[in-house]
C-alpha cells in the first residue's frame, strides 16, 4: 500500500488520519516488489544450496529481476535446475517477510559475513554517490533514510530462515508469489559497475502475477528472439561487428548500405523541408569545447581517453552540440535570422562499457541525426511543437505508429543540474504544455533530464509491444550562456538565445536496429535492399525479364534478376528467405502476352499483370512507403 504517498509493507501501522491506497500486483509498483520478493527468494536458495556464496544486489528491473553473488566456481544450468527446486520450496511455505530497522552498527555487526554489504551500509541515503558506483539499482538496498533489513520467518516455528540488508516493501509472505515465476539465465556483472572492482555471477529471473502471463512473456521472448537484428543482420547480409575494428563498432554491409543510405536520404529531405541548414563538423576537438559545454565533467568517464596533441589534449566527440555553438557563435546573429535552424550526420563516439554494448542498440560509435534551434525565448514554445510534429511524421513515415511522451526533469536536490530554479521551471512548463497539446499521453521522468535542461522523448512501441526510446527534444538554456552566444534584439540590445536539441532517429545505428526487430527483417518496400527480384521460370525468359527489371530500374527500383543455375522452386524459397517483396515470375503466357506475374513474402502471388501496369503498382506502393507482404497491400 501507498502511505501518505510513501510505498509501504502492508503491515505498516497507519493511523486515521494517514491516506492510505492499495497497490495492486499487476501495477507497475506491484509487480516492482512481487519481483523483488522473489529475487530474495533466489538469495535464500543460493546460500542454501551453497552458503558461501556473498550477496551483491538484487533489484527488481524490466520484466523481471537479478541478484548477484559473488561464488568460486560460476553457476551452471544444472545449478539453475537446482535452485529452481529450492525456491519453488520456499515459496510454498509460506515465509513471512518481516521488516527491522537497524542502525549501522547493528547492520554490520548482522552482516558481518556479507562484505558487498557492509560496503553499502556507508552509502545509507545516497547510493550512487561512492566512489565508483554507477548502479542506481543499489537503491534497493539503503537508498532510504534509515536501514532496514527484512528477515524471511518461517510461519510455522517463527524463526528467521533468512535475511537480507533492504529498503523493501516486499510481498506479506513468499506463497504470494505463486507459480508464474522463473529463473532465465546467467552472466557476469561487475560490482557496483564498475570494472575496476570483482566479477560477480549475477542471474536473471521474471514473476509475474500469474502463470498465464509468465507463458504470455515466454512467447513474447521468443518472439523477440526470432526478430533480434544481430540474428537478422547476419542472415539478411546488413551488418557485421569485426572483432578486429573493436567492439560496439559496426560495420554496414551493400544491403545494409542501402537501408541506411534510403535513411539518411529521408531524414536530410526532411530536415531541408523543415527550414534547416545542413553543416558539418569534424570527429575530433580540443577538451576546451567540451568544458564551455559543460559535458566534460559530467560525460568524461563515458569518453574514449584523450589524446595528447601540440601541447593540447584531444577528445573524440561524444555530442555535436558545442561544435554547433561555435558556428553559430562564428559571427554576429540578429533577431531576424531566429528561429536558426542546424543540422548535421555527426558521428560520436562514447565509451560504453563491454557489459552494455548490444549490438546496434548500444554501441560506440553512432551517427546522429543531430539538430539544434536556436530561438528568441518567445519562439521557443512554437519551435518545440514544431520540432514534435517534425518527429511524430518522420516516425509514422517509418511504420511507428503508437507511441506515448516522456518528460524528463531534474531533481531539485541533486547538483547535478545546472541553472535557477525560475531557468528550470520555465524549460518544464514549456515543455510539457507542448507536450500536453498534442494529446499523446505524457509520463513523468523525474531525475531524468540531461544536466542542462529537460526534455521530451518519443516513446515507440514496435510490432510485439516493446517500448523503446526513440527522438528527444531538449530545452537548453545553459550551453547558450556557457558559449557566450548572443543576438542582437529589435530594441538593439544584445539577448542570449534558447537553444533546442533534437535528434529524430536518435542514432542511425539504434534507429535501424529498432527497425529491424520491428519488422523482423521484412522491411516495407521502400527501405528494402532489393525491391523486385526476378525469376524466370526457364532460362530462355531470362531475356525478356530482364528488360522489365531494367525499365524498373531505369525508373529508380532496386532489381536483380536471378540468372543461378538453380531450380525455379529453389529461388522462390531463397528469395522469400531473404524477405524480398516482390518476386516478379515470367514463362512462356507472360512472353506472349507481354505481361508479368507476382509472387509475395507470404506465398500469394497475382498473374499475368500488364506490364506498364505492374511498373505503376510497385512505384507507387515505394511513393507510399507501403508495407508489401501480400498481394492485397499491391493489388486490393
Amino acid at each position: 500500500m501507498r502511505v501518505n504517498g510513501e510505498l509501504t509493507d502492508l503491515a505498516t501501522t497507519v493511523t486515521d488520519a494517514d491516506v492510505v491506497e492499495p497497490v495492486a500486483i499487476d501495477s507497475p509498483d506491484g509487480l516492482a516488489i512481487l519481483r523483488h520478493s522473489t529475487a530474495h527468494v533466489l538469495a535464500q536458495a543460493v546460500q542454501k544450496v551453497n552458503p558461501d556464496a556473498k550477496l551483491g544486489i538484487g533489484p527488481p528491473v524490466t520484466d523481471g529481476f537479478y541478484y548477484d553473488f559473488d561464488v568460486v566456481e560460476p553457476f551452471t544450468p544444472e545449478d539453475l535446475k537446482v535452485l529452481d527446486k529450492e525456491m519453488a520450496r520456499i515459496i510454498r511455505s509460506g515465509q513471512r517477510f518481516v521488516r527491522r530497522v537497524v542502525t549501522d552498527e547493528e547492520a554490520r555487526a548482522e552482516l558481518v559475513a556479507e562484505p558487498y554489504k557492509l560496503e553499502l551500509i556507508g552509502l545509507k541515503g545516497h547510493p550512487t554517490g561512492g566512489e565508483g558506483s554507477q548502479d542506481d539499482n543499489e537503491s534497493v538496498e539503503v537508498g532510504g533514510a534509515e536501514l532496514t533489513i527484512y528477515d524471511n520467518v518461517d510461519p510455522k516455528s517463527g524463526e528467521v530462515a533468512w535475511k537480507d540488508l533492504c529498503r523493501g516493501p516486499h510481498l506479506p509472505n513468499t506463497r504470494m508469489i505463486g507459480n508464474g515465476w522463473a529463473l532465465m539465465r546467467v552472466a557476469a556483472a561487475y560490482w557496483r559497475g564498475s570494472e575496476k572492482n570483482p566479477q560477480l555471477q549475477r542471474i536473471y529471473g521474471t514473476a509475474w502475477p500469474t502463470k498465464d502471463e509468465l507463458r504470455a512473456y515466454q512467447h513474447r521472448l521468443e518472439e523477440a528472439a526470432r526478430r533480434d537484428h544481430r540474428k537478422l543482420g547476419l542472415e539478411l547480409d546488413l551488418f557485421s561487428f569485426p572483432d578486429e575494428i573493436g567492439s560496439g563498432l559496426p560495420v554496414f554491409h551493400p544491403k545494409g548500405g542501402v537501408i541506411k543510405r534510403e535513411m539518411e536520404d529521408y531524414v536530410r529531405r526532411r530536415h531541408i523541408e523543415e527550414g534547416f541548414q545542413y553543416v558539418s563538423t569534424p570527429h575530433i576537438t580540443k577538451a576546451h569545447v567540451f568544458e564551455l559545454s559543460g559535458h566534460l565533467p559530467y560525460y568524461k568517464d563515458t569518453m574514449f581517453p584523450p589524446m595528447e596533441l601540440e601541447n593540447s589534449e584531444y577528445y573524440l566527440k561524444a555530442m555535436n552540440c558545442p561544435m554547433q555553438n561555435l558556428i553559430y557563435r562564428s559571427r554576429g546573429r540578429s533577431y531576424r535570422e531566429l528561429p536558426l535552424r542546424f543540422f548535421e550526420f555527426g558521428t560520436v563516439y562514447r565509451y560504453e562499457k563491454s557489459g552494455v554494448v548490444q549490438g546496434l542498440t548500444r554501441v560506440r560509435g553512432l551517427t546522429q541525426d543531430d539538430s539544434h534551434s536556436y530561438v528568441t525565448p518567445e519562439q521557443a514554445p512554437a519551435e518545440i511543437e514544431h520540432l514534435l510534429n517534425f518527429v511524430l511524421g518522420l516516425l509514422r513515415d517509418f511504420g511507428l505508429d503508437d507511441f506515448y511522451l516522456e518528460l524528463s526533469t531534474r531533481d531539485a536536490d541533486s547538483d547535478k543540474f545546472k541553472g535557477t530554479d525560475e531557468q528550470w521551471e520555465v524549460a518544464t512548463n514549456v515543455l510539457r504544455d507542448v507536450a500536453e497539446r498534442s494529446g499523446l499521453e505524457l509520463v513523468p521522468d523525474p531525475g531524468g533530464a540531461a544536466f542542462y535542461g529537460p526534455k521530451i522523448s518519443v516513446q515507440a512501441r514496435d510490432a510485439i509491444g516493446r517500448t523503446w526510446q526513440m527522438s528527444t527534444i531538449q530545452y537548453d538554456f545553459n550551453q547558450p550562456e556557457g558559449f557566450g552566444l548572443e543576438y542582437t534584439a529589435a530594441d538593439g540590445s544584445h539577448q542570449q538565445p534558447v537553444m533546442i536539441h533534437s535528434a529524430k532517429f536518435g542514432s542511425i545505428e539504434r534507429f535501424f536496429g529498432v527497425l529491424t526487430e520491428h519488422y523482423a527483417g521484412a522491411f516495407p518496400l521502400w527501405l528494402s535492399p532489393v525491391q523486385v527480384v526476378g525469376i524466370p521460370v526457364a532460362d530462355e525468359y531470362a531475356p525478356y525479364l530482364g528488360g522489365i527489371l531494367t525499365q524498373l530500374a531505369g525508373s529508380g527500383v532496386r532489381t536483380e534478376l536471378d540468372t543461378s543455375d538453380d531450380r525455379m522452386q529453389k529461388k522462390i524459397r531463397t528469395h522469400t528467405t531473404q524477405k524480398v517483396p516482390i518476386q516478379l515470375i515470367a514463362g512462356e503466357n507472360d512472353r506472349t502476352g507481354e505481361t508479368v506475374s507476382f509472387r509475395f513474402r507470404d506465398g500469394t502471388q497475382e498473374n499475368g499483370v500488364a506490364i506498364a501496369d505492374a511498373e505503376r503498382r510497385i512505384l507507387d506502393a515505394i511513393a507510399d512507403r507501403r508495407q508489401v507482404t501480400t498481394r492485397d497491400d499491391l493489388f486490393a
